[in-house]
């Protein structure tokens, strides 16, 4: 099979939201009806014992959410459907932000009764500046929420997006009955079932249908056939090319615990969504259909089996094909390295794949080589551009509360630094080591997995620190740069990459040294 073929059957998206509108919960049923479960697991339940497929660090299925992305993979009518179930928490928004570079579309969850949340906005603009068509799956219909025409207009103003509802919702909360499908023109009735499997469905192919009628009641029929031509009036009709461009949205409704409205948007998705797209590297754009392979390390994850304590680094494959036990260019290094067990994840498990194509994500066990961002190619020089690197807010000291498990401490921290969780940085006054996160709740999250995934035991100690700023060090320094690095001495620092941090104390203080030092090139990133 050629590879115009294989690129064209790939589909590759994230699913994004603010925490608690049911993510995770949309994955597992994707997963359910792609085939790839036999049962769908639940966030948090007390009836269901099954966790989510996603959600596989312990901290995730404790504490019900996501802290890190996980890669799941299914096929479906012949497509090879990629999803990236990001976690919705601000404090994980950076884990969130560099998987958007990797995704070729994004499916949206919102919540029926809370609405448009402020995680969710941030992650849309990232979608819009990026031109990343998004489709909307408006969640928990069987739950008291606001009206459908209130909710798309919120999405309207809120998200700065242009809306063209594809689905619309029969009643909602108790009086929740089903959708009407406008993409397929049919009506979906609700039925309130096992949620963890597939059970039958209603479906009416004609409004005129008596049984409809005698199902729903007249009123609800009335009030839908009203509602549809305010929506033919008010809403654009779907253009799959202004879709693609990022300037239209489809919009669904359902309920994704109850496994409903999950398969019209999946048969919907694999017919619009779009095949992997041209990627932009420094030197040039790269087209998926090009022979020769190049991908990007986008994620890298220790642990993904504590037994083994294996490391991966997640590659999208931007064009070619990525074949095992070939040797690949490693950009940034400057040399060859071959791969003999490259994995990709199908649902709950992990597999050695031979060839992969454009689109799809593969895992390749990491000895240390990978961080974030670098490249892989057939022979071509290239960096592809766009993966964030943030600045850290919060900052803490970190010392070993169990000094006959050093060596363990230090191969942890190690680990979740390269993963990109948090930043690590070493004072030149007395070597002390200071982690920095983007949110606090990175800090519970290294304590657990330091603990659960390498038996060490670590205390955090608050630290007053206003920014972190990288320093280029110019080749001859000038008595400026010197006079710099005395004055500031005991808040000056290295990063894991050994490069200058300036960690100042205020932002005051970062403005007193950039101009008492004008000549001193300073950086709100570790990227330069």
């Amino acid at each position: 099979m050629g590879l115009a073929t294989e690129i064209s059957k790939r589909r590759t998206f994230g699913i994004i939201s603010h925490p608690d509108a049911g993510k995770t919960t949309l994955t597992e049923k994707l997963l359910l009806f792609g085939g790839a479960i036999q049962e769908a697991g639940a966030v948090k339940s007390n009836k269901i014992k099954k966790g989510a497929t996603s959600d596989f660090m312990e901290i995730e299925r404790q504490r019900g959410i996501s802290v890190a992305t996980s890669v799941l993979a299914f096929i479906y009518k012949d497509r090879k459907i990629n999803i990236l179930d990001t976690p919705g928490h601000k404090d994980f928004a950076e884990d969130t932000f560099r998987t958007l570079t990797a995704v070729d579309s994004v499916i949206v969850v919102i919540d029926v009764a809370k609405g448009v949340e402020e995680q969710t906005e941030k992650l849309v603009e990232v979608c819009r500046m990026r031109n990343i068509p998004m489709i909307v799956f408006i969640n928990k219909l069987d739950r008291e929420g606001k009206d459908a025409f209130d909710l798309l207009d919120e999405v309207e103003q809120k998200l700065g997006l242009r809306v063209c509802p594809l689905s619309y919702p029969i009643g909602m909360g108790q009086d929740f009955q089903g959708i009407y499908n406008l993409w397929k023109k049919d009506v979906l009735l609700f039925q309130d079932e096992n949620k963890q499997t597939i059970g039958e469905q209603q479906i009416f192919q004609d409004l005129e249908d008596p049984q409809l009628e005698a199902a729903i009641g007249t009123h609800a029929l009335e009030t839908l056939q009203e509602e549809l031509e305010l929506l033919e009036g008010v809403y654009p009709p779907f253009e799959a090319q202004a879709y693609l461009e990022g300037q239209l949205q489809p919009v669904f409704f359902g309920s994704a615990l109850n496994n409903f409205g999950v398969q019209e948007l999946l048969d919907c998705f694999i017919e619009i969504a779009p095949a992997p797209r041209p990627k932009a590297a420094e030197e040039r754009t790269v087209d998926p259909q090009e022979e020769a392979f190049s991908g990007f390390v986008f994620k890298i994850h220790a642990n993904m089996d504590p037994n083994h304590r294996d490391r991966l680094a997640f590659v999208k494959i931007v064009s070619g094909t990525f074949e095992r036990n070939t040797p690949y260019l490693h950009v940034r290094h400057n040399k060859k390295l071959k791969f003999s067990s490259p994995n990709a994840f199908f649902a709950e498990k992990k597999q050695i794949v031979d060839v992969s194509y454009p689109g799809d994500i593969v895992g390749l066990h990491d000895t240390g080589n990978f961080k974030i961002g670098d490249t892989l190619t057939a022979k071509e020089s290239l960096n592809f551009k766009g993966i964030p690197s943030f600045s850290p807010e919060h900052f803490r000291y970190i010392n070993n509360a169990d000094p006959m498990k050093a060596k363990q401490l230090h191969k942890g921290i190690d680990q979740l630094m390269d993963e990109g969780v948090a930043q690590l940085f070493t004072l030149n006054l007395n070597g002390r080591k200071v982690i920095g996160t983007v949110g606090a709740l990175q800090f519970e999250v290294i304590q657990y997995r330091l603990l659960h995934e390498y038996s060490a035991q670590c205390t955090f100690e608050n630290l007053n620190v206003h920014k972190a700023c990288w320093i280029r060090e110019p080749e001859n320094p000038s008595p400026e740069f010197d006079e710099f690095k005395r004055v500031k001495q005991k808040f000056l620092a290295r990063d894991k990459h050994d490069q200058l941090v300036f960690l100042a104390d205020s932002a005051f203080s970062l403005q007193m040294t950039q101009q008492k030092y004008p000549e001193l090139e300073i950086f709100f990133t570790s990227e330069f």
